[in-house]
């Protein structure tokens, strides 16, 4: 992005441009890891919370339960509530249709609300 920058800063939304690029890399880089990586801890992410600490507890139990997400899911996850993109901003980011975009985030809410409910009941 740096070497071409002359050339993106002339499109009509550089941004929107970025976002998709850097969308698209980090789903190509979780394509490209393997299966059984799935459910670990994100790199960096401690190993144990400290109670007086329910900011990173926070945080961690964010990090998991996005971590159980697909990438199309967590991406649009991301993009909707971290970003505040619109469901047409995070579908041309993605390269995919609204309706797409609304539909993955409805079962990726289900997903998060199942996970909730599975931990507080277990």
């Amino acid at each position: 992005m740096y070497l071409r920058w002359s050339r993106i800063s002339r499109l009509d939304s550089p941004d929107a441009y970025v976002r998709a690029m850097l969308a698209n890399q980090h789903l190509s880089m979780r394509r490209s890891q393997s299966r059984d990586r799935r459910g670990r801890r994100w790199p960096g992410a401690p190993s144990a919370v400290d109670d007086r600490e329910p900011a990173v507890a926070d945080r961690s139990a964010l990090a998991d339960a996005l971590a159980g997400l697909g990438a199309r899911q967590r991406a649009v996850v991301v993009l909707r509530y971290y970003c505040d993109l619109s469901d047409e901003q995070i579908a041309d980011a993605l390269g995919c249709s609204p309706r797409t975009v609304r539909s993955q985030a409805s079962r990726a809410l289900a997903r998060l609300r199942d996970t909730a409910t599975a931990e507080e009941l277990g």
